[in-house]
């Protein structure tokens, strides 16, 4: 077989294969001589059907599939021999032969682009640090009271408050019609709880059981109802029931109701600082990559395969109509989705991961043994049973195929800090929970 390769533009390469006739007619024929052994056929018995007649069913299926084999072994073969790192499927045509006993395929294809990296000393990054403070304790107990919290009825006089829990019954209209899920009866919600719009729960405040009020809600524009959002509205609510809430006591009845080994108050705040110390560093481990790798691609220099780029499109583009699907809109599958609005990102993973393979290869950053299995160990550790969770991650391939990407990028992340300027900044509890 003779091999040539050549460069097209950027990192487009073509190759023209040459495969003799001979060798493929010798393996389609010997492909069916092994179907004829097990074919079976009306008329004949099995493993009696004449070739002609084998050959003449399954002649051109046989030939294509040879022939497709034969192709893509010699294409793995003359890029290795190369010395190409292919990037996507070749695009194969079939070219013409010098000889009557030869056939001819162009295979063209891209490559994965060398990657320079510039010096990391002159990046500059900004990781952030956050306390977990005896005030985000609070909060978070707080939070598990609310969790935990009773109701008790109030007096029929009783006017609204907030935190109160009140069932109504409502009618909304728009252009003096009742619109879709404008009504309820015997409906519940906790005032303050951000379950109704704000206007909603500032026109129940005040009032008494038994009580009708009509008010104006001017529903916002990005309501999650689009056939009501930014359109005003008429409400009439009758409210039927009060209800105080009560929340429990931190004291160590409330410890031992959330499973907390040491019962005590302070047993239960050490736990919960626990909690959100590991919150907080998973948090800050994911803005800190962020930041890394920005700095990271920011000093690299590439060309992106258009294949690569593409398969990404098609990943992202998927998932955004699984996740339209997901939402029950119909026709999810023929939602037009235009590419550009993908492109961007799909690039950067794209560059992302092109940029990351070079730094962990020639800087040796791979995960280790070790290292995966102390990343298991400290996920499960948020778990009743840690056992049971690092068994669920050892036992499939995947997980731990996934634990080891989540290493690794740790690790380009701590080499890129280790090299750049950091510059040290702090953000508070509040507003790095705040952040998605």
């Amino acid at each position: 077989m003779t091999v040539t390769v050549e460069t097209l533009e950027k990192l487009e390469r073509k190759i023209r294969l040459t495969l003799p006739v001979g060798s493929i007619q010798s393996e389609v024929q010997q492909r069916l001589k092994k179907l004829a052994r097990t074919v079976k056929m009306d008329g004949f018995r099995p493993g009696k059907v004449p070739m002609n007649v084998v050959t003449q069913r399954y002649g051109y299926s046989v030939h294509y599939e040879v022939m497709n084999d034969k192709v893509g072994e010699a294409f793995f073969n003359a890029a290795n021999d190369a010395k190409l790192r292919v990037a996507g499927q070749p695009r194969i045509t079939e070219g013409e032969a010098a000889a009557e006993d030869q056939v001819v395929f162009d295979a063209v294809f891209e490559v994965y682009p060398e990657v320079k990296i510039a010096d990391l000393n002159s990046a500059e990054v900004d990781k952030i640090s956050t306390e977990v403070t005896d005030s985000a304790i609070d909060k978070t107990l707080d939070i598990l009271r609310k969790q935990r919290r009773t109701f008790a009825q109030r007096a029929h006089d009783a006017p609204v408050q907030e935190t109160d829990r009140v069932t109504v019954d409502f009618e909304g209209k728009i252009d003096g019609e009742v619109f879709d899920g404008g009504k309820a009866e015997d409906f519940q919600f906790i005032v303050g709880d951000g379950q109704m719009l704000k206007e909603f729960e500032e026109a129940t405040c005040g009032m008494k059981a038994g009580e009708s009020k009509t008010f104006q809600l001017a529903f916002p524009a990005d309501y999650h109802g689009h056939d009501v959002a930014g359109k005003n509205a008429d409400f009439m609510v009758t409210l039927k029931k009060v209800e105080a809430a009560h929340l429990p006591e931190v004291n160590e009845a409330l410890a031992k109701s959330l499973g907390i080994a040491d019962a005590t108050v302070e047993g239960l705040r050490a736990d919960i600082r626990k909690n959100l110390e590991r919150e907080v560093k998973f948090r800050l481990l994911t803005r800190n990559k962020q930041a890394a790798m920005d700095a990271l691609v920011a000093k690299a220099e590439l060309e992106l395969p258009k294949t690569s780029v593409q398969a990404e499109l098609d990943r992202l583009m998927e998932g955004a109509r699984a996740d339209l699907k997901k939402r029950g809109i119909k026709d999810a599958d023929k939602a037009p989705l235009p590419e550009d609005i993908f492109r961007p990102q799909a690039e950067r993973r794209v560059r992302l991961g092109l940029v990351v393979a070079e730094l962990v290869r020639s800087q040796n950053l791979q995960a280790t043994t070790e290292q995966i299995k102390a990343h298991i160990e400290e996920l499960a550790a948020s778990y009743e049973k840690p056992a049971d969770v690092v068994h669920w991650y050892y036992s499939d391939n995947n997980r731990l195929a996934e634990v080891e990407a989540i290493v690794l990028e740790n690790n380009v992340t701590d080499y890129v800090l280790a090299q750049a300027k950091v510059n040290p900044k702090s953000l508070s509890f509040d507003e790095l929970m705040a952040q998605n």
